[in-house]
């Protein structure tokens, strides 16, 4: 299974984008898909998940009442709506799925990994 993430872009304070994440195969169900998000020298860090069938979601706090996630079950996609951008929110966000229950806030408990998409934001 492959992950393709796009929508990343330059963008100035206060602004929009919005990310999006499929995956290569229709009949892929994943227990949950997410977003981290990293900087150079920092670890990738947790931004949001959502489970695919429920589609509960979870967020950072730093990113809490500015982005929101949601899913297509019948495309196979998952959107990330990034609202009210700053400048801290300036890094390369991945989009990752798991196939089962994990720890949603670790990296490492998940199975596949899109190619990431870098999301600038000036100030």
């Amino acid at each position: 299974v492959q992950l393709q993430a796009s929508g990343g872009g330059l963008v100035q304070a206060g602004g929009s984008l919005r990310l999006s994440c499929a995956t290569s195969e229709r009949t892929f169900s994943p227990y949950a898909m997410g977003w981290f998000r990293q900087t150079p020298g920092k670890e990738r860090e947790f931004v949001s998940v959502i489970t695919w069938g429920g589609g509960s979601t979870v967020y950072a706090d730093s990113v809490k009442g500015r982005f929101t996630l949601s899913r297509d079950n019948a495309k196979n996609t998952m959107y990330l709506q990034m609202n009210t951008l700053i400048p801290e929110d300036t890094a390369v966000y991945y989009c990752a799925a798991v196939r089962k229950w994990t720890n949603f806030l670790r990296s490492s408990g998940y199975d596949y990994w899109g190619q990431g998409t870098l999301v600038t934001v000036s100030s």
